[in-house]
């Protein structure tokens, strides 16, 4: 891209940010019909543990009345920020040697349309909720929360601030709930080894906070304003806590498993074979908390089979790789310690490990996390005789970061990827700076060397500076990414290099908070990318209007206005730069008003590329998408879920299909009780592909998921499941010219089955 080119998107940056700055003076600030009350709430320490028993008239019964902190100041976030919550929530805290308590009183005045229904844990962010956040280290950068529903129903996770919450973290507490006449009782016991902190340290930051999904409301205590960027800078003080310790807090998880499978063998491609196979494994995780701050995390041959599958994407015509998140446990747990800017850990690539530690935590105003795992994929993934058979890939990772004022840190990240005689090395510095109320800006830089196995190398830098507005009606941001051609990660997760990127968001809207009309507001993106030889790459504008309505309803348009721009050196049968449009409209749409059926959706005509053709450069072609998310709850102990996602390409000119793909799924869990369910998904996946148009085969894979769970906490717990896959191979596995194994029309056969049983038990000292 040439200079004017790039000094008219800078401009468009500049007119948006300056278009934020005068909707900023416009942004009154609203105030609060209730006035603020001192943040500070003090825990007595209790002679006997409080019950549900103790409140079933919906007050502290059997002598606990005045006994316990009582918090009864809810106030409105959503949809009035500042005003009186419309519901009454009562909060009574206390605590012994052994627990923190918490027990909410929830009182409706339609206690019939509350929405609790029994689902497995973490399922629970469609019904009524109440939540403690705590900042144990007092910093207002990383805190624990606990969910629960009228059920008592657990979620837990760490937030982040900057980052958000992390529902992958898991712990041991105790939790039951109750519905009453007037509304619902939800008693928590947080045991304090579940818990990092410092016993010298015993001043928490606290938030409590209620959610009513049929009235789109979230009430807090103290006030938690939308006005204000950031939550745990608005959390009142804990004090009163003494002589408490997380103690040892030593735990091992062994786990055993038995599998029995039959799959199709790839590895030598010329000569694929179903293989079967019986074998029994096991392995063991361990924790130990080291001086009450630092976690270290040990597995020894885990099991990595993944227990949730993961959600259907369009992996067909994509230019580039499709990022599917982590489900593993081991990596997920504190996972936010490593996050970075740019992607320089993403725990995926590690496919197949054998061995792995982890050693998070918090010292003084330092965060640190180590991490080192082998990888044996790579010696997996080829068949025998082949010079890398056997062989495995190590990785370590090394994240500091460092507390700066109340609410800024700054950082390093080293990431490392070893295989044979060959590496990946990249790290850098990075920073999080907030600046005001509203503002906030991140920055890094990285750099990386690697070397090849064949002793080839390259080397190269990467930069990225963020800096953004947020407020109650107005949020704005701008974006500066710049990667050098020679940047590689084998760590971390990054689509492309040799770019410099330039974008800006724009957010805006009003807020009549009607008892129909919410809020209404537009949306407005823009994107621009060019190599470092100047020549432009992608130029992008999108733009929408939504309108929310109460009973949790949204529905927008949008139009987009784009161009991308493909290189001989990308496509070699290009005969030169060509540019393609990327435009497209349509609308959206999001519905949870009857507590039964949550429904979601968007569809677009527009313009696309082919990427694929039979022969030749990529093609321009007509674009459509579609997406519809069904949700049923038909009873309280059965949820359905179903998907469907439509992508079609139609060539110019001919108006021919190129290809259309489907994906559809549903999955059906049922729930017997808190610990027990059972689990079903089924899933079907074509892509019908017109070969005049298209070097894409035509492909149909129908998959079915079966899984009884028995899950009596986190670490202790009971897995049953069988899969199945079939596919449109032919049944002789003969090869195509291309060296896959030719597809039918419209026969199947079974390419894979397994039964596992999985059984791991938590001891914890």
């Amino acid at each position: 891209m040439g200079a004017p080119s790039l000094r008219k998107w800078m401009i468009t940056g500049l007119a948006l940010g300056l278009l934020a700055l005068s909707a900023t003076a416009g942004e009154k600030p609203a105030r609060p019909a209730v006035p603020p009350l001192p943040a500070s709430v003090s825990i007595p320490r209790l002679d006997r543990a409080p019950t549900l028993e103790d409140f079933l008239d919906m007050k502290p019964g059997n002598g606990l009345e005045g006994k316990l902190a009582k918090v009864d100041t809810f106030i409105q976030q959503e949809p009035k920020d500042g005003q009186p919550a419309t519901q009454t929530t009562v909060a009574y805290l206390g605590y012994d040697d052994k627990n923190l308590y918490v027990i909410f009183v929830a009182f409706d005045s339609e206690p019939r349309r509350i929405r609790a229904n029994l689902t497995r844990r973490e399922a629970i962010f469609s019904d009524d909720l109440v939540q403690i956040i705590l900042d144990t280290f007092q910093d207002r950068r990383r805190a624990y929360f606990f969910f629960c529903n009228p059920l008592g129903i657990q979620a837990d996770g760490i937030h982040t601030e900057g980052q958000g919450g992390d529902t992958s973290f898991d712990t041991l507490w105790h939790s039951e709930g109750r519905r009453t006449p007037q509304g619902y009782i939800v008693r928590m016991a947080i045991p304090f080894r579940s818990l990092r902190f410092h016993p010298a340290q015993l001043n928490w930051g606290i938030i409590l906070e209620r959610r009513i999904p049929r009235l789109s409301e979230r009430h807090y205590w103290p006030h938690v304003s939308s006005r204000v960027s950031g939550l745990l800078n608005q959390g009142g003080d804990m004090t009163g806590l003494s002589k408490i310790s997380p103690g040892r807090n030593i735990q091992f998880i062994p786990y055993g498993v038995f599998r029995s499978f039959r799959a199709l063998d790839q590895r030598d491609q010329a000569m694929p074979v179903f293989q079967g196979k019986s074998e029994f494994d096991g392995g063991l995780d361990a924790k130990f908390v080291v001086k009450d701050r630092l976690v270290l995390d040990v597995t020894v041959n885990p099991d990595f089979s993944q227990v949730e599958s993961d959600n259907p994407q369009v992996t067909v015509n994509q230019r580039f790789e499709v990022f599917f998140p982590e489900k593993r446990p081991f990596f997920l747990e504190n996972s936010n310690f490593f996050d970075t800017p740019i992607n320089l850990l993403f725990t995926r690539r590690i496919a197949d490990p054998q061995f792995g530690a982890r050693m998070t935590g918090k010292v003084g105003k330092y965060a640190l996390g180590l991490l080192f795992a082998d990888d044996q994929s790579p010696g997996r993934s080829v068949p025998p005789g082949d010079p890398d058979f056997g062989r495995r890939a190590y990785f370590g990772i090394a994240r500091v970061n460092r507390d700066i004022g109340k609410d800024s840190t700054i950082g390093l990240l080293y990431s490392e990827r070893q295989f044979r005689n060959a590496y990946n090395r990249a790290g850098g510095v990075d920073t999080r700076i907030k600046w005001g109320k509203n503002w906030s800006t991140q920055a890094q830089a990285v750099t990386s060397g690697t070397r090849f196995t064949d002793g080839s190398t390259r080397a190269g830098p990467a930069y990225e500076f963020w800096t953004g507005y947020s407020g109650r009606k107005l949020s704005a941001n701008t974006l500066y990414l710049d990667t050098g051609g020679g940047f590689l990660t084998q760590s971390g997760f990054f689509r492309r290099t040799d770019l410099r990127r330039f974008s800006n968001f724009f957010h805006y809207e009003f807020r009549p908070e009607g008892k129909l009309l919410i809020s209404h507001g537009v949306n407005a993106f823009q994107l621009n990318l060019w190599d470092h030889q100047g020549s432009q790459l992608e130029e992008f504008f999108n733009a929408n209007y939504f309108f929310s309505f109460a009973r949790q309803t949204e529905v927008g348009l949008f139009g987009n206005i784009g161009r991308e721009w493909l290189r001989p050196g990308d496509f070699p049968a290009l005969p030169g730069r060509r540019g393609y449009d990327t435009g497209a409209r349509g609308f959206f749409f999001y519905s949870a008003f009857l507590p039964w059926l949550t429904v979601s959706g968007e569809t677009g005509l527009g313009h696309s590329v082919n990427f694929e053709p039979p022969v030749g450069p990529p093609a321009p072609a007509r674009s459509h998408f579609a997406f519809l998310s069904v949700t049923f709850r038909p009873l309280s102990q059965l949820s359905i879920e179903n998907r469907y996602i439509l992508t079609r390409l139609r060539a110019l000119g001919v108006d021919a299909a190129v290809f259309n793909n489907h994906i559809a799924r549903s999955k059906w869990n049922y729930q017997f009780n808190r610990e027990l369910s059972i689990r079903f998904i089924l899933e079907y996946q074509a892509t019908l592909a017109n070969q005049s148009f298209s070097s894409l085969p035509s492909t149909k894979k129908l998959n079915a998921d079966f899984l009884i769970t028995y899950l009596l906490h986190p670490g202790t717990a009971v897995y049953l499941g069988y899969n199945t896959n079939m596919q449109n191979l032919d049944p002789s596995l003969t090869l195509g010219p291309g060296g896959s194994i030719l597809r039918t029309r419209n026969t199947f056969i079974n390419d894979g089955r397994g039964l596992f049983v999985k059984v791991s038990y938590l001891f914890r000292y």
